[in-house]
């Protein structure tokens, strides 16, 4: 290299990671990171890409704009708990509440005596006081909870459930599976559409550790059919388990149709599973509430430990009972009249058109209840370049068009998700017609 070749002035590594200009991202992405992106724009600077003095300019534009991989969307779909992107987002306070949590945390200590404690006592009486219930625990989803309560009741044993409740969840995964996974045996009852009592009556047994029920979620199965309650169930002498699904602790005259906790418990149940980010509106977690001393006993099996719920769970869960109002039950609420000025802003800028819109719970709650709205109709080609753009935007397509519904958009984010139309309007103009 001779000695007037401008590549000599390409800045050293060292000088360039001192830059107050990377002080920033050197806190929230790491050094290693930093300097692989350095080391790339070193590169481009030596084949003549970019020039010596672009370099700092240059590790700038290609550095992750966040410290994780998982990118920002919004929710344009009109469905509330959409599973794909998270499903319930958390209040402020329960964002809030993470960021206290991120550090230490009384999580098992008691201050006053140093001795330790249960793991996030005092959260989870508040979880079982919000539902009515004797005694709470948390673990990591829905799922879990369903494991742990027929583990620590029945492994070795027959679980009891009817043939019209042995669903399938998300993912391909079904609960019969779950349930044999654990060590029991499942004891099948009655048939798809009908079951009765004297069904469970004929199978219950010096073997039998627990009556499972499961609210079928996601589908329903109307015309000849037949069920048991809880209520009936509660006699036969076994523990009752009851799965709610989606999380909803209190009954809510909106969503008539849909189990909630209390209602569960008060009716027999000896225990109620559930999911802590659906209806419920909190984190990812399995909620069981019910009898103290079934909730203790599986609070002390083995399996508990594998399946607890961390610090962060715990504060953000403790936020979502006591905080204010959770947005999936905010977003849920909104009807045609609260949408439609926001929609009409939206299609004006746009040039779409203003439309009908159905959206809809979501996540396995409420199956077939519409949310009726509205939103703004535009060309399908739209919605993949909404989807990839950044931020991306999810808008739902439907009979060849691409409705951006502002359900689930808080209002502060109605003129990014306008830019970002616009700009996939002008990227379809730009690009040449084959």
């Amino acid at each position: 290299m001779s000695d007037d070749d401008p590549r000599r002035d390409i800045p050293r590594t060292d000088d360039l990671l001192r830059s107050p200009r990377l002080t920033g991202p050197l806190a929230t992405l790491g050094t290693r990171r930093v300097k692989e992106a350095v080391v790339a724009s070193q590169q481009r600077a030596r084949t003549g890409l970019i020039t010596p003095d672009e370099v700092l300019d240059d590790v700038l534009a290609h550095l992750p704009r966040r410290a994780t991989s998982l990118r920002p969307v919004i929710n344009a779909t009109g469905v509330v708990v959409h599973t794909n992107i998270g499903r319930a987002p958390l209040s402020d306070a329960a964002r809030e509440a993470l960021l206290t949590a991120s550090g230490y945390v009384d999580v098992e200590l008691d201050l006053a005596s140093g001795a330790r404690t249960q793991r996030g006592g005092g959260i989870l009486d508040v979880l079982a006081e919000s539902a009515g219930a004797e005694s709470a625990l948390g673990v990591n989803n829905g799922a879990a909870a369903v494991v742990l309560a027929t583990t620590a009741l029945a492994a070795g044993r027959e679980v009891i459930v009817s043939r019209g409740e042995m669903v399938e969840i998300g993912d391909g995964f079904r609960l019969p599976d779950l349930v044999v996974s654990t060590g029991a045996r499942l004891r099948e009852v009655g048939t798809t559409n009908r079951t009765h009592l004297a069904d469970y009556r004929a199978a219950v047994g010096p073997g039998t550790g627990c009556i499972l029920k499961v609210h079928p979620s996601n589908f329903r199965v109307e015309g000849f059919t037949a069920a048991v309650g809880v209520g009936e169930l509660a006699g036969l002498g076994v523990p009752v388990v009851v799965d709610i699904g989606s999380g909803l602790l209190r009954p809510d005259p909106a969503l008539p149709d849909e189990p909630d906790a209390a209602t569960t418990l008060t009716a027999g149940a000896d225990l109620v599973t559930a999911s802590g980010d659906k209806l419920l509106g909190g984190p990812q977690a399995g909620i069981i509430l019910g009898r103290s001393d079934l909730v203790g006993l599986l609070r002390r099996h083995p399996l508990a430990r594998a399946l607890r719920v961390d610090k962060l769970t715990l504060a953000a869960l403790e936020a979502t009972l006591t905080g204010p109002e959770a947005p999936v039950s905010r977003m849920r609420r909104l009807g045609p009249d609260d949408l439609r000025a926001r929609t009409e802003r939206l299609a004006a800028a746009t040039g779409g058109k203003v439309v009908n819109s159905v959206g809809r719970v979501g996540g396995g709650g409420a199956p077939g209840l519409d949310l009726p709205g509205v939103a703004v109709s535009l060309d399908a080609d739209l919605a993949p370049l909404l989807r990839t753009g950044d931020p991306a935007v999810l808008a739902r397509v439907e009979h060849g068009r691409c409705l951006v519904d502002l359900r689930c958009v808080d209002e502060a984010d109605d003129s990014t998700v306008r830019d970002a139309v616009l700009g996939a309007l002008r990227h379809i103009a730009a690009t040449p017609v084959p």
